[in-house]
C-alpha cells in the first residue's frame, strides 16, 4: 500500500482527501496572540473575516515535524509500506524541511518527500494525481517520477487586488519592482516556478480578470487539470461567466484559496492552475 501526504497549502476539498485517503498536515495561522490550525479550528470563511478586520497581517507557520510523523504513523497503521509526501514550494515555506525531518524519525515505512515547487491549485493537482495513481496500484517510484514531470509542466497565475499582504509578509520576491505603483494597479503574478514573480499589472479588476482569461486561453484545449481558485472573491461568478465560451465551466475544479496562501495573496485573489501536456 502506498500512502499520500500533503499540507494544507494544497487547498484541497475535504471530500477529495477523504475519498482518496490523503493525509493533510495543516500549517498554522497566527492573528496577534491567537494561533489557529488551518482547517481544524479556522475555516476559510472565518479566516477571511478575521483578515478583513485585522490591522496587522497574520503570520503563517510550517507544521512541526511531529505533525508529519503523526500523519506517517496513521498511514503506517493502515498498512502503508511506502509514503510519498508532496509539499508546498520549499522556496516559500519550511514545510518541506519538516516533512524531511519527520521522514528520518519514523521506522518501518519508506517515506519519499517531493518538493512540488508549486502552491494551492498547482500543488493540489499533483496530490490528486498521486493519490489516484496510488489507488490504482502505482509504486512510490512511479508516483515520484510522475510528480517530478508534472511540476515542470505546472502553471499557476494569479491576479491580486493588492500587493499589501505580500509586502507585509516578506514574500514579494521578483515582484519588488511593482511596489512603487502598488496602490494604482491590480498585480498579476506568475507562480509557476514556486516563487513569486511579476507577470504584469492592470489598472482595473475587470482588466485583471481579462488577463487571467488570456492565460487560460493560452493554455489551449489540451491543458490538463484546469483549476480555478479564489480567495472568497465576490465576483467569482463574473469570472466564470467571462470564460464560459472558452472552456467547459462545468468540468473545472473550482475551489477556495485557504489561509496559508490567502494570508499573502490577500482577499479576492483569483487564479488558475493547470498542467501543459507532456512532450513525447
Amino acid at each position: 500500500m502506498l500512502g499520500i501526504v500533503t499540507d494544507s497549502a494544497s487547498d484541497l476539498e475535504q471530500s477529495d482527501t477523504t475519498t482518496l485517503g490523503i493525509e493533510v498536515v495543516p500549517l498554522s495561522i497566527r492573528f496577534g496572540d491567537s494561533e489557529y490550525v488551518d482547517g481544524v479550528d479556522l475555516s476559510i470563511d472565518q479566516f477571511y473575516e478575521k483578515l478583513a478586520s485585522s490591522e496587522d497581517l497574520p503570520e503563517t507557520a510550517a507544521p512541526a515535524p511531529g505533525a508529519f510523523v503523526e500523519a506517517y504513523e496513521r498511514l503506517k497503521a493502515k498498512g502503508a509500506t511506502e509514503i510519498v509526501t508532496i509539499n508546498l514550494s520549499s522556496a516559500l515555506s519550511a514545510t518541506m524541511q519538516s516533512a524531511i525531518t519527520a521522514a528520518e524519525m519514523i521506522d518501518g515505512v519508506d517515506v519519499h518527500v517531493v518538493d512540488s515547487k508549486s502552491i494551492t491549485g498547482g500543488l493540489g493537482n499533483m496530490v490528486l494525481s498521486a493519490a489516484s495513481a496510488a489507488a490504482d496500484g502505482a509504486s512510490a517510484a512511479d508516483v515520484v517520477a510522475a510528480i517530478e514531470s508534472q511540476r515542470t509542466r505546472t502553471r499557476v497565475y494569479g491576479a491580486l487586488d493588492t500587493l499589501e499582504n505580500l509586502k507585509k509578509g516578506g514574500r514579494i520576491g521578483g515582484a519588488q519592482a511593482m511596489l512603487g505603483t502598488m496602490l494604482s494597479v491590480k498585480p498579476l503574478l506568475d507562480l509557476s516556478s514556486g516563487e513569486v514573480e511579476e507577470a504584469g499589472r492592470q489598472r482595473t479588476r475587470k482588466k485583471a480578470m481579462g488577463w487571467v482569461r488570456e492565460k487560460l486561453i493560452e493554455a489551449g484545449p489540451n491543458a490538463e487539470h484546469l483549476t480555478v481558485l479564489h480567495g472568497n472573491a465576490p465576483d467569482i461568478d463574473d469570472f466564470l461567466a467571462l470564460i464560459k465560451d472558452d472552456v467547459d465551466v462545468a468540468s473545472l475544479r473550482i475551489g477556495k484559496i485557504g489561509p496559508v496562501i490567502g494570508t499573502h495573496g490577500g482577499p479576492r485573489v483569483l487564479g488558475i492552475a493547470y498542467q501543459i501536456p507532456a512532450t513525447s
